[in-house]
């Protein structure tokens, strides 16, 4: 009989329970939520502890308040940075490290029998993972657009010079034949002029 009670009273303090999972990241602050409505009752008693939720108050108690007095706690890293009068009583964890990863377990004692408000929650800790291949991608993808802004710009100049190029080799060749046709006109005459030159010299001595 006694044991039926147990298991009737172990399934009558699992309502209004529920259970999530919070990741974290080493050195950063991390805040496991837990609210409830004050417009019913008012401001209420409340406690965060680690582990499973007993069948009355926290086990391992690390946070608590009793009848809206100034919250208690075990530590400077555990605080409560919401607004408690409002129903927040969220834990916030400082500079949380791998040893803070683990259940904690957030009870408001609502009036009633087993009406207390249970927040079970499974927090994973993490190393976070800076952004830097992305940073490294964006300088690649900056540089890359930059050569290719430069070689837009620089196209009509490579352009021009070709043109130039062109010019000088056409012109060059132009010079070419004209000297060729010079040579072949005026050498000729230059050729015949000379013996004629000598032979008129040498009668001219023989006289």
């Amino acid at each position: 009989m006694r044991g039926l009670c147990y298991f009737y009273l172990s399934i009558l303090t699992q309502v209004s329970s529920s259970t999530r999972s919070v990741t974290g990241f080493f050195g950063h602050n991390v805040t496991l939520p837990c609210r409830y409505d004050t417009s019913s009752h008012g401001v209420l008693s409340f406690c965060w502890g680690l582990g499973v939720l007993p069948t009355f108050k926290c086990s391992d108690t690390i946070v608590s308040s009793q009848d809206g007095a100034v919250p208690s706690s075990v530590s400077p890293r555990y605080q409560l940075l919401g607004r408690a009068a409002d129903g927040d009583v969220s834990l916030t964890i400082l500079d949380a490290q791998q040893s803070d990863a683990g259940l904690y377990s957030c009870r408001v004692e609502v009036p009633g029998w087993f009406n207390d408000q249970k927040v079970k929650i499974h927090l994973v800790m993490e190393e976070e993972i800076l952004p830097t291949s992305v940073a490294e991608n964006e300088e690649v993808v900056a540089d890359t657009s930059l050569d290719k802004i430069a070689e837009e710009n620089f196209k009509p100049f490579l352009g021009m010079g070709n043109i130039s190029r062109a010019t000088a080799i056409f012109l060059f060749a132009i010079i070419i034949m004209l000297l060729l046709v010079f040579r072949r006109r005026f050498l000729p005459k230059r050729t015949l002029e000379r013996p004629q030159t000598s032979t008129a010299e040498n009668i001219y001595e023989a006289l």
